[in-house]
Parts: C-alpha cells; structure tokens; sequence
C-alpha cells in the first residue's frame, strides 16, 4: 500500500517509549527512550470517513490488521486526521502507535451492538456492575508490548450519556464498557490526549507492566454515575503524571481485583508513581485505594497533587472478604480545596461479587504516611475507621493544616494506631501515640524521606 508523502513527515511524531526506572528515585523518574516508528498509514486509506455519522469499526480493525504485517519490522504508526470518527470497539497490536491528529475525534458508538463482548476479568470473576460478561473497551488490547495512544491532543469521545441513563435504569445486561483497556501488556504509553465522556472508566490497565500515563486530559459530567478516570488494577511500575481529571466518581483509583477471585489470582498493584495532577471527583474520592484491592497495594507514591471542589480527598478502601493489603502508601505535597471529607479509611467499604467470598478473608492496612498537606475549605478533616479483627496500623500524619469550622467534627477514628506531628485541627487520640511500633516506624519514614519522599 503506497504512502502519502505527507505521512513521511509524520513519522517523527510516532515514538515507541521504553521505560527504565532504574537506578532512579520513583517511577516516573526515568529518561524515555524515544523510537520512530519506519511505517505510517492513514485511517483515510481504508475508507474511513470522518463526519461522525459513518460507522468507521471495520477501517480500524483493518487498518490494524494490516498493521500487524510490520510488528517485527519496527513497527508502525496509525494516522487519525482531523474529523470525527464513529467506531464500535476495536483491538490494537504491538509495537503500534495510534496518533489523534490535533482536531481529530474518536467518538465511541452510542449502539451496544457496534460493542464486542468480553469474558470477565480472571481477578473479578464477573463484570463489576452485573454477573457475567462485560462490554469489551473501545480501545482496547491484550498481550500486547510496546503500544502507544498519542497525539496532538487529540480526543477520545465515548459519548457516554446514554451509558449513564441505562446504567441507571438498569436496562443494561452486560457491564458498561470503559475507553481504554490494556491487560496483560507491557510498554504501554497513553499520552497528549483529551478523554470525554467515558461509559465507565477512560483508562484501565489491568495485569499489565511499565506503564506511563502522561499529560492527559479527563473529563466527565459531575452527574455522570460512577465515571472513574484512571485505573491502575493488579499492574507495577505505573506512572500517572502531568494529567487533569475531573469525572463523576474517582479522579484515580488504585485496584487489584476483588475477593476470592482477586485472592486467587494474587496479582497486585505496586510500585506506582502519581505527580502533578490536578484532580476533581464529584461523588468519589480523587485518589483511592480499593476497594477491589484483594490482590494488595503497595509502594505507591504520590506527590506535588491538587484536589479541588470533590467529595473525598484521599480515601483507602476495604472490607471483610477482601484479604490483601494497601501498605507502604506515601502521599506528600497536596494542596486541598473545597473537600467534604480531606481523608478516610473505611473497613466497611464495597459489595461482594457473590456469596462464595471468605469473611474470614481480612484485609490490611498499615505503613500510610500523608505528609506535607494543606487544605481550605473542609468539611471534615478525616474519618479512619478500621476493622476490629485487624486495626489500621503505622498511619503517620506530619505537617497537615487544614481549615475547617469550627462547628464541624474534624476528625474520627475507630480500630487504628497512628502517629502525628504538626497536625491542625488536632487529630483524635489514636492518631497521637507516642509509644507503638507506629511512631518508630513514622519517624523512621520522615528521617529517611523528609520532606521530598520516593520509594
């Protein structure tokens, strides 16, 4: 297939970004090795057209098909001019780059039909909001190395709102789709694009490796029921930085599977890096943990982060049947603004996917630092309430300010020990312990890290 020669000059713009956190203090401190790609086409030249009506699936899966001819050639890059562009759901391949040419729109069908269905996810053992399979992603791609969805800030558009109305009807029979999901992957890169109006989550990946998710833009209605931005879940060496997001529930939120089935296949989230994110969450929380965590979470790093005008801050999530764990979490340098509740930890958080669950299965959480907070105005400073059975342990507090008034309960606790220093509103007494294993761990955490922490 001849190439315009316009697409010759586009090859600069395909990269292929290899991530090597070695040798660096977190994540996202690495220097990306940038690749061109040697072959480019257009979605033009598989008759698609861009005028948002004509359903372009088929020119995607074969220009994608055809694509795959060059994998062990260098790979090769898809070209998505300006315009509007209607598909159902469509799978990438590796060693690919898909770039969204600056007024380029990639606009997710608003017919279920036009979406694949796929099982349910191994660590969930059902679709989340309904037994079953799942709507499969618009974008989606499984086993896959060295793959990347770029552009000129281009968008993605999932023209969610008829989700929401099923979802809320409960007309649906199959779980809503997300927009982009990778699972099993490796060198996987989302950057330099708008995300719109996702059914459920804009970015999932899941059991995947070495991911870098970078100056991105997210948004969803306030309204829209349980929109969550991205999603690292049972997936390490995770990077989300530089990104705006504002959706309906949670902003980010951390996963690794849920119960039994997220026991089972003993995958966690780990070593994830967060920075320089401005973040709203309606209804959610802008950063959480869980409460599908059963796989655990730890070695997580957040830093230089914004949250404004949410529901919750920062919140950790768990419940009886879960297992697992959520530790070593260290989240410093955050500036709050117009927050209900700043923090929470609940032990009663999330619903069971069936009733084959382990109550004996309890969850722990333990190594929390926040440190290096401010906040105006509050509502509630934080709420921890832990599991009699298995406390929260070593949640270490230093240098938070928070305004609240005065008229508010500013800080609740049940089943945790903790430490604090240099707290305003003054924090309940099970956050003061001056004599457990949580201070000399909480001091040994701020001797090490200071004031800039990396894992």
């Amino acid at each position: 297939m001849k190439m315009p020669v316009a697409l010759l000059l586009l090859l600069a713009l395909s990269i292929a970004i290899r991530i090597d956190a070695e040798g660096s203090g977190g994540v996202c401190d690495f220097k990306p090795g940038l690749k061109p790609r040697p072959h480019s086409v257009s979605i033009l030249e598989f008759g698609a057209v861009g005028d948002g009506k004509t359903l372009n699936t088929l020119a995607f899966q074969n220009a994608i098909f055809y694509l795959k001819s060059f994998t062990d050639k260098g790979g090769a890059q898809l070209y998505v001019p300006p315009g509007k562009w209607l598909t159902g759901s469509f799978s990438l391949t590796s060693h690919l780059t898909l770039f969204l040419e600056k007024g380029a729109v990639i606009l997710g069908s608003q017919d279920p039909s036009h979406w694949d269905l796929a099982d349910p996810l191994p660590s969930y053992g059902r679709g989340i909001e309904l037994p079953g399979k799942r709507y499969r992603s618009l974008i989606n791609g499984d086993m896959l190395t060295d793959v990347v969805v770029t552009g000129d800030n281009g968008s993605i558009d999932g023209q969610g709102s008829v989700w929401w109305d099923w979802f809320e009807s409960r007309s649906l029979n199959y779980s809503r789709p997300h927009l982009v999901e990778f699972t099993s992957s490796d060198h996987v890169v989302v950057s330099n694009l708008t995300f719109l109006n996702a059914p459920a989550y804009n970015i999932h990946p899941v059991y995947c490796s070495n991911v870098l998710v970078q100056n991105i833009s997210i948004s969803a209605p306030g309204g829209s029921p349980y929109t969550i931005g991205i999603v690292p879940d049972s997936s390490n060496n995770v990077c989300i930085e530089d990104s705006l997001i504002k959706v309906g529930y949670d902003a980010i939120s951390l996963k690794s599977g849920w119960d039994e089935y997220g026991i089972a296949y003993d995958r966690p989230t780990k070593d994830v890096h967060i920075r320089r994110v401005y973040l709203q969450s309606t209804s959610g929380s802008s950063i959480a943990f869980g409460s599908e965590m059963s796989g655990g979470i730890s070695n997580v790093h957040v830093e230089q982060v914004r949250i404004h005008n949410s529901y919750s801050g920062i919140e950790f999530r768990t419940t009886k049947g879960r297992g697992g764990y959520i530790k070593r979490i260290i989240i410093s340098d955050v500036e709050l603004k117009n927050i209900t509740m700043a923090f929470g930890a609940s032990g009663d958080c999330g619903s069971h996917p069936d009733d084959n669950f382990d109550p004996n299965a309890i969850p722990i959480l333990d190594q929390i630092t926040l440190q290096n907070v401010t906040g105006s105005k509050i509502t509630v400073a934080g709420n921890f309430t832990g599991l009699a059975e298995s406390p929260f342990t070593s949640l270490c507090l230093f240098n938070v300010a928070l305004t609240i008034p005065s008229t508010s309960t500013s800080w609740t606790c049940s089943n945790v020990v903790g430490y604090s220093e240099s707290v305003s509103p003054e924090p309940c007494p099970e956050l003061k312990s001056s004599h457990s294993n949580s201070s000399s761990f909480c001091y040994s955490i701020l001797n090490s890290y200071g004031k800039s922490t990396d894992l």
